[in-house]
């Protein structure tokens, strides 16, 4: 099969297996026909393109005066078609993977601005009918709590039946802790929960989910609600090789200590049995909030 079969492969994938929306399909296309016309220059396609080839790609999108945000999404497409090619077994590599060397010390956790977390909401939340829903409260409700991807998927119906302003999560080793919910991630979940039944497998009407599937465990793995929060970050213009889950986490942390909430307070917040975790927060906060002195202080301006 040619390159261009393969794109068609993931793009039927896309529709099919991922209920991709139109815009995410049509965007993937787009990118993946521009990289094969990149690559058919140079004698090749998607389905020979070396490491190379790929690399070369990547650095010719930035030097193109493309926005930050088209090229990050075409490097997108590009990374997530051979996932699709290598889960296959068409390539037995991944030419698009760039491998970086290991840096010295705790790396700093990955995090999105406000601006970005309310994009990605609203590009969840866009998605076509009950999909859009499901998807846009389960990012309120990561972002508005700071709940593990686990605990996320793994919360049961009961917990939000009756509007609470408060989860309790059961979080790593048992442990039980007080999350809190905003009126966004209210008004979020009371959207959802009218078209929840749309989700639920066939004959299981008692399924206990908050988010049902129709999948062996009959709920939502955290591996499809990362896979969706990819297209969101897409469809956002933003790199979804900076969105995971846990970035979502790392938001509401970092978001949490800007705006001067305690550091004991975020500990218990998030469950960390050591403030020590929490603390690598505050190096992330501090960066952000330097970058605003030196950019936003009158006297920052005038020198």
């Amino acid at each position: 099969m040619s390159g261009s079969g393969w794109v068609e492969a993931f793009l039927e994938m896309m529709a099919v297996e991922r209920a991709s929306a139109r815009n995410t399909l049509t965007a993937y296309g787009k990118d993946l026909v521009d990289a094969q016309a990149f690559l058919g220059a140079r004698g090749r396609d998607l389905a020979a393109a070396s490491v190379e080839d790929i690399e070369s790609y990547f650095a010719a999108l930035s030097d193109r005066g493309l926005s930050p945000a088209t090229a990050a999404r075409r490097r997108a497409a590009v990374r997530q078609f051979y996932r699709f090619v290598l889960g296959e077994g068409w390539r037995s590599d991944d030419p698009s993977r760039r491998v970086e060397a290991p840096k010295k010390g705790r790396p700093l956790p990955k995090v999105l601005s406000r601006a970005e977390v309310d994009a990605i909401i609203a590009s969840a939340s866009a998605r076509d009918g009950t999909q859009g829903l499901r998807l846009g409260c389960m990012v309120e409700l990561a972002y508005a709590s700071g709940l593990r991807i686990s605990e996320l998927t793994a919360l049961p119906l009961a917990v939000l039946a009756r509007d609470p302003a408060y989860l309790i999560v059961k979080g790593k080793g048992g442990k039980e802790r007080l999350a809190p919910l905003n009126a966004a991630a209210r008004t979020a979940v009371k959207a959802y929960l009218e078209v929840r039944k749309g989700f639920l497998p066939k004959g299981d009407a008692a399924n206990p989910w908050l988010f049902p599937s129709r999948g062996k465990g009959g709920r939502l793995t955290p591996r499809r609600f990362a896979q969706l929060l990819d297209e969101a970050a897409v469809d956002a213009g933003i790199d979804p090789a900076r969105v995971s889950p846990h970035v979502l986490r790392h938001a509401f942390a970092t978001h949490l200590l800007e705006g001067g909430a305690d550091l004991r307070v975020v500990q218990k917040l998030l469950g960390h049995a050591d403030i020590a975790t929490t603390q690598i927060y505050t190096h992330v906060a501090g960066d952000r909030l330097a970058e605003v002195v030196a950019t936003k202080h009158p006297l920052a301006k005038k020198s």
